[in-house]
């Protein structure tokens, strides 16, 4: 037997050395319900090097569209593309299309106006222009479908797309997408003066010290809202998140980009009706793990059962001890998930 039906309440008995389980609840019932019934691939992964540089990249031009793609090389057999979250960028997915490579070639995206994407002129960085660049870029991929993976923002994005365009995407893995959640709490954002910074008199003195913060300040900022445990991200990761950063502050269009991108997130959360992201979600009806932190800061895990139970074809991972970003924090974990997902898939149990 390749792979064992493993669900989140067994998963501490057969988690890999090294690899800490997902998050677990003891349930009375002796057949857990299917939402949370994850098959936990048991396959070989190749030994993630947590001092890897991000992969290469280069641009390349779709139509109208001209994006940023750092290629991981892999199985030709199967093509993953990764969306990355609000403020960061294809270098997320260093470890995650590393631990999926022998399975699949890996093309990580920085969606315009963020990583080393130029934005075309006059682009209004909605959630909907987002998608609709991704849309073209899928389009114009050798593949017919691709397994397509999506964090936060990218999260949101993912879902638009495959609920409109469900020939483009094989399989979705949506890890703390950012789906509606408006609790006011400064504890979501990674500086407390970045709402003071946006009033018009107040906010002289507050954006006078955020734009005095350096690029290391800034990276250690977003390390400890997006991260459970900061520590686990090696020094050579920092300076090159530090160097990133310092690109960012370079380019004219960043901050219009960070902007203007979170201000349609929020207007998209106060969407009533149909038009809100909950109503998107049952349209997607391809096979969906969906992954979450329970130490997740910026978008409350508390979404988790409602966001995986909208979904037709959906199962929910939770990991414990994991913030935002478990692509990154634990890629182990969430490549095993995946995995299983694929092999169920392709075996009809999913």
């Amino acid at each position: 037997m390749t792979q064992r039906e493993m669900t989140q309440s067994d998963a501490a008995s057969s988690t890999p050395p090294g690899e800490r389980a997902p998050h677990t609840r003891v349930r009375r019932s002796r057949r857990p319900p299917a939402l949370t019934h994850v098959p936990m691939s048991t396959a070989e992964l190749p030994t993630l090097d947590p001092h890897r540089p991000a992969w290469p990249g280069d641009v390349r031009t779709v139509g109208d569209v001209r994006l940023h793609v750092r290629v991981t090389p892999g199985n030709d057999g199967a093509t993953a593309v990764y969306v990355h979250g609000l403020g960061g960028s294809a270098s997320n997915w260093t470890d995650l299309a590393a631990a999926l490579a022998p399975r699949a070639n890996g093309l990580a995206v920085d969606l315009p106006g963020f990583g080393l994407s130029e934005p075309a002129e006059g682009f209004g960085y909605s959630l909907a222009e987002h998608t609709a660049a991704l849309e073209t870029f899928l389009d114009g991929l050798d593949d017919p479908a691709v397994h397509l993976f999506g964090n936060s923002m990218g999260g949101a994005i993912s879902v638009l797309l495959a609920a409109k365009r469900p020939d483009l995407v094989r399989t979705l893995t949506l890890i703390s997408p950012a789906v509606p959640d408006l609790r006011p709490l400064p504890s979501r954002i990674s500086d407390p003066r970045l709402p003071l910074a946006m009033l018009p008199v107040v906010g002289r003195s507050a954006r006078r010290k955020l734009l005095a913060l350096t690029p290391r300040q800034r990276v250690e900022q977003v390390l400890r809202l997006c991260f459970h445990d900061p520590a686990v991200v090696p020094e050579s990761r920092l300076v090159e998140a530090e160097q990133e950063n310092a690109i960012r502050l370079r380019q004219r269009w960043a901050g219009d980009a960070m902007n203007r991108s979170t201000a349609d997130i929020i207007r998209s959360w106060l969407r009533p009706g149909a038009s809100s992201l909950w109503s998107v979600l049952p349209k997607v009806r391809v096979p969906t793990l969906v992954v979450w932190g329970a130490g997740d800061r910026v978008i409350t895990a508390r979404k988790a059962s409602r966001t995986a139970e909208a979904l037709p074809s959906a199962r929910l991972l939770m990991l414990a001890r994991t913030g935002h970003v478990a692509h990154m924090e634990r890629p182990a974990m969430v490549a095993r998930g995946v995995l299983g997902m694929w092999e169920a898939h392709r075996n009809g149990s999913w």
